[in-house]
């Protein structure tokens, strides 16, 4: 499964303005919301469900949020670029800059697991982290995500 299968063009935010967990998570599902039918409450309430097990806050900048909803359908995805970094109680304790938002029906986890791997998998390329993170805008951000799709 490639990363533009499931990422709309747009559910991809190339500026966000927020500066804490809980407004990077609540900017990151306005999209999704939108595109899927669903309430962004109850969107922040299950990523902030996942976040009290433990950061997804993966360190290098990255940071992968990500939950289980009934009432999905299918698989969404979202991207946000925070250009300044928030603190996202990242591993290694640095700003988090790159965010993928997986919003998966309750009932997908081999899906939900094969696309999370596939995203940590194409993020350990240090050069694609830092051509997203001098990408001007979200078209840009989707032409640099689809030429790496196509190699991995």
């Amino acid at each position: 499964m490639k990363i533009l299968d499931v990422l709309p063009r747009k559910a991809i935010i190339a500026d966000l303005k927020a500066q804490d967990k809980k407004s990077i998570l609540e900017e990151l599902v306005i999209p999704i919301a939108a595109i899927a039918n669903l309430d962004q409450e109850d969107l922040v309430r299950v990523l902030m469900e996942r976040e009290r097990l433990g950061s997804t806050g993966i360190g290098g900048g990255i940071g992968i949020p990500h939950g289980k909803l009934r009432d999905l359908e299918s698989l969404v995805l979202g991207f946000g670029l925070c250009r300044k970094g928030v603190d996202f109680e990242s591993m290694d304790g640095r700003p988090t800059h790159i965010f993928f938002l997986l919003m998966t029906p309750e009932n997908s986890t081999g899906l939900h697991l094969k696309l999370l791997a596939r995203i940590s998998k194409i993020l350990k390329h240090d050069p694609f982290r830092e051509r997203l993170l001098k990408a001007v805008d979200s078209d840009e951000i989707y032409s640099i995500i689809e030429e790496e799709d196509e190699e991995f």
